[in-house]
């Protein structure tokens, strides 16, 4: 089930010779404002209905106690990327590859054929592309036109680390992502509690339709929504359900690392991963168009931690 949520690098041998990681200068400060303090707290982390994958081992559910952090708000957006970049001159893993992963039906029309390198075995609806990234999320042709407040996308877990240290943060601990994402409510399958559409309310950008071929939106829109377009949950968290995969700290196996909140392209009749527990896992090199992440950064043990407040 991995290859469908979350293609690797080595997917459709779409690997070329990559070009030496450049060096990041000078640091920026950590924008006020943008992320929640959150105290330290105790808290059951894992699957508590048992719909989990067994290959994800999201169970048993256990109590873990994280420390006072904090946590963005939301994912990254395009805009905050695009300032890091400009500032240091970084290129993502997927520029120094030359592709990275689309979904079929975000494909632009300027970059079908001969920019398609393959489809991933098992999951035809990712297509390797050439000259897709963060600033051509579809590939050549595309641009970022009104998606400055979407999430950034085709961030390898190498890139997502090295905006962290531009910035004087790191990412968060699985534990810590689950912690924040729950917002305060205890053993819930989702951050707004257990039913995926409360009183019939779109709550979360996940697929709606029959997938992988017909999205049911007005318009047969899909991808990624602005980082702020759901109500946030208890803790102000937003999207921490849907819109796009988030990098976390902790490794998932050998060679991978560990991915959470799932995408626009979760879908009960194949991917149940976006509930507050699931978790998957890639390739610190890997990058896709449905995977971003948001940062995290450590609070003094002895600071008042009674409410939350913003950084």
């Amino acid at each position: 089930m991995s290859a469908c949520c979350t293609p690797g690098r080595a997917c459709t041998g779409a690997s070329t010779a990559v070009l030496p990681l450049p060096a990041v200068r000078r640091p920026a400060p950590v924008e006020a404002g943008r992320m929640t303090e959150l105290p330290d707290g105790t808290f059951r982390m894992g699957d508590a209905f048992g719909e989990g994958y067994l290959a994800d081992r999201e169970g048993p559910v256990r109590e873990v106690t994280v420390a006072p952090f904090a946590i963005d708000t939301t994912a990254v957006t395009n805009a905050e990327w695009a300032v890091f970049a400009e500032a240091t001159g970084y290129r993502t893993d997927a520029e120094r590859y030359g592709s990275s992963y689309v979904f079929h039906l975000l494909l632009h029309p300027k970059a079908a054929e001969r920019h398609v390198l393959g489809r991933v075995p098992g999951a035809p609806w990712w297509l390797g592309v050439t000259g897709a990234s963060w600033a051509a999320p579809e590939g050549p042709g595309s641009d970022l036109a009104d998606r400055a407040d979407h999430p950034v996308v085709h961030i390898s877990y190498d890139d997502a680390l090295a905006y962290c240290d531009w910035t004087g943060t790191r990412l968060p601990t699985e534990a810590e992502w689950e912690y924040a994402a729950r917002g305060g409510l205890d053993g819930a399958r989702y951050p707004w509690g257990d039913e995926l559409a409360p009183g019939g309310r779109e709550v979360c950008n996940i697929w709606l339709g029959r997938f992988p071929h017909r999205p049911d939106r007005s318009g047969g829109r899909t991808g990624t929504v602005p980082v702020t377009a759901y109500e946030s949950n208890g803790y102000g968290l937003h999207n921490t359900s849907g819109n796009v995969w988030e990098w976390c700290a902790d490794a998932f196996g050998p060679g991978e690392r560990v991915i959470r909140g799932g995408s626009y392209l979760c879908h009960a009749s194949y991917c149940n991963r976006c509930r507050v527990a699931a978790r998957s896992h890639n390739t610190p090199d890997s990058s896709t168009g449905h995977g971003g992440f948001r940062r995290a950064r450590d609070l003094a043990p002895h600071s008042p931690t009674e409410e939350r407040s913003t950084a």
